[in-house]
């Protein structure tokens, strides 16, 4: 299973994709995270659908610092995951 999620609120200079990333690493999911001009944070993970369920619940929560006002969920083709590989930050040095 596909998922896409659009995290809104104070999500960005306070650690949250890092947070994302390290959350669906240890959940063994496959996609990545990324940071949006609009000040959202963008989702993509691949992976048994109880294991995005908990990372849904990891992003809902959010890091230490970070606000979620929204979390906005699709889900994807399953042909997306041929482009997914181990969970990464997009965008980041």
């Amino acid at each position: 299973m596909v998922r896409y999620y659009l995290v809104k609120g104070r999500v960005q200079g306070v650690g949250f994709r890092w947070f994302v990333q390290r959350e669906a690493a240890e959940l063994g999911l496959r996609g990545w995270v990324r940071n949006t001009d609009a000040g959202h944070v963008e989702v993509i993970a691949s992976g048994d659908p109880k294991l995005l369920a908990e990372l849904k619940e990891a992003l809902n929560e959010g890091s230490r610092g970070s606000r979620v006002d929204a979390l906005l969920e699709e889900e994807l083709d399953e042909s997306e995951d041929a482009k997914l590989g181990p969970f990464v930050i997009e965008g980041a040095w």
